[in-house]
């Protein structure tokens, strides 16, 4: 079952994911957009877990944060 992150929630992970590490946020926003061509969002989280050895928590803010920017891009 798939945990649901508040916004301040996912905020604070995105702030601690560069300190955790060693990797700024778009660096882990371009991975996944040149990663393999996941649909599901459990998928990219998964592939980032294991391909990035990244807890659950991490991957997930990432992929959540992928998918608000692409979506914003999409709008424009």
């Amino acid at each position: 079952m798939s945990q649901t992150f508040s916004e301040e929630t996912h905020r604070n992970l995105l702030a601690r994911i560069p300190q955790c590490t060693g990797r700024a946020i778009a660096d882990w926003l371009r991975a996944v957009e040149e990663g393999p061509a996941l649909v599901r969002f459990e998928e990219k989280v998964s592939w980032l877990r294991h391909e990035h050895n990244l807890a659950y928590g991490h991957a997930k803010a990432i992929v959540h944060e992928y998918d608000l920017r692409r979506a914003a891009r999409k709008l424009l």
